[in-house]
């Protein structure tokens, strides 16, 4: 007989994602909370966190130095997407449109952990009634 463990105990390598996080208030244990955020997710929904990118600056520019470098990585083979904790880490609306532009130009997903939009499991439940029932 095979000693092998079954498929469910060995080790998974799932989509292969890179974080990114814009950082420019707060101290060492908000950047460790940031970056615990996108790890839990990763682990939750078996992607890969292979590196996060920070950015310690507030986003003025497009091509910061943490930016061009997830870029870089969004690019390499077997590359999923990049995961952030909310669209508002990508920068101001104009810097983060531009962002988003460039990230999808790679063919890479972008995965926000918190979004904004209502999901199903938000919405309140409705019963539905067929003419007859009433």
């Amino acid at each position: 007989m095979d000693d092998e463990p079954i498929t469910e105990r060995r080790a998974v390598t799932g989509p292969l994602v890179f974080g990114y996080l814009r950082h420019t208030t707060g101290g060492a244990n908000r950047l460790t909370a940031l970056t615990g955020c996108l790890a839990e997710y990763c682990r939750r929904h078996e992607l890969t966190l292979c590196g996060v990118f920070t950015d310690r600056e507030p986003a003025v520019a497009i091509r910061s130095p943490a930016f061009v470098g997830l870029l870089d990585a969004l690019d390499l083979p077997d590359t999923y997407g990049t995961v952030i904790p909310a669209l508002g880490h990508l920068g101001p609306r104009p810097v983060a449109a531009e962002r988003k532009r460039r990230i999808a130009a790679t063919g890479a997903r972008l995965i926000t952990v918190r979004s904004t939009r209502p999901t199903a499991s938000d919405a309140p439940s409705v019963r539905l009634q067929h003419q007859g029932d009433i």
